[in-house]
């Protein structure tokens, strides 16, 4: 449910509906609007049959949210949420580009990759330190030696640093290094794993399943939610379909829909959307126009030799072309590049 405060409502009034709360066992977290502070509560309500939160002081009205996904949804937060991390926002009017290899190869490539990617306006790196891979046989990572290559190389050009958790036991490690955690398409119902970086409070960027569904999607967020950790960001990153011209159908109709159903950003990755070098630059064009917050897109200097990934990775001039195209579709629709 949402307990909407009264304009004039005071801190006290807010502590001691939230005191109220949490004494019959309610999990809570307080947004505090322009015009409005609101509790979102969720446990049992039948706690409450006999002790009416709408007779609390500073208490305007009592709203039940009927979705599953309770935290996440519209019905909690009617504004987009808009993430700020060290000075660079996700979300809200803003366009944020994560780009970068799909793994961490070496120090060299890493850093001819984020002078070229932050020319052209990258905010974000990306790279895979621990890859899950198909293959136990193929590259798995550097490691934490992959993760000291993203920091250092970030850290040269005031860049954020995303890159993938697959292991609850690493979270420590990865948030030394990372700003941004990745919980990868294998991982999103990793509940367990969910609720670890929920707890950790580092923002997050949790992909959408191969063979999830909308709601299973905004089901995985609460579930980071439900631990206190509102500052999740999700992709879509294409989903299993009986075609096989492309590796993966990237669906871009859940951009609007999923606007429409929760406050949180969403950015798309058209790389594992589609696994084609040739189809990157439109799809990533096609999801901008259709409203997607942001986007993370695959670059490595010589795809052909790239040790992961390297038919759905494109050159850094490539990518500089896509940048381009980017910010005239941004300022359309009255965004802008973060920069």
């Amino acid at each position: 449910m949402i307990i909407v405060l009264k304009p004039e409502a005071t801190a006290e009034n807010r502590d001691f509906v939230v005191d109220r709360l949490k004494s019959l066992g309610f999990q809570t977290h307080v947004s505090k609007g322009e015009e409005r502070t609101i509790i979102g509560a969720i446990g049992d309500e039948r706690q409450l049959r006999d002790r009416p939160l709408s007779s609390l002081p500073g208490v305007e009205k009592v709203v039940p949210i009927l979705k599953p996904y309770k935290l996440v949804s519209k019905d909690f937060k009617k504004t987009n949420s808009e993430i700020s991390i060290n000075g660079i926002k996700i979300g809200g009017k803003h366009t944020t580009v994560m780009a970068g290899p799909c793994s961490v190869e070496n120090r060299e490539m890493l850093f001819e990759i984020v002078d070229k990617i932050y020319d052209a306006g990258a905010r974000v790196l990306r790279g895979g330190a621990f890859k899950p891979r198909t293959s136990p046989y193929s590259f798995q990572g550097l490691g934490e030696e992959g993760l000291k290559y993203l920091r250092e190389a970030a850290d040269s050009k005031g860049m954020l640093v995303v890159t993938e958790l697959m292991d609850p036991r690493d979270i420590d490690l990865i948030c030394n290094y990372a700003d941004i955690i990745q919980i990868g398409a294998r991982n999103m119902q990793n509940f367990r794993l969910l609720k670890e970086v929920g707890k950790s409070g580092h923002p997050v960027l949790l992909k959408r399943g191969m063979s999830a569904t909308i709601k299973e999607f905004l089901m995985a967020a609460e579930y980071i939610a439900s631990e206190g950790n509102l500052d999740i960001i999700l992709c879509e990153r294409g989903i299993r379909t009986f075609e096989t011209e492309t590796r993966n159908t990237l669906d871009l109709s859940a951009i609007p829909v999923i606007k429409n159903a929760t406050h949180l950003p969403i950015i798309v990755d058209p790389s594992h959307g589609t696994g084609r070098r040739d189809c990157i630059l439109p799809m990533a064009q096609a999801a901008i126009a259709a409203g997607a917050d942001g986007l993370i897109i695959e670059v490595h200097p010589n795809p052909a030799e790239a040790m992961s990934d390297g038919d759905q990775s494109i050159t850094p001039d490539e990518f500089a072309t896509l940048m381009k195209r980017i910010k005239i579709i941004s300022a359309t629709l009255e965004r802008h590049l973060e920069e």
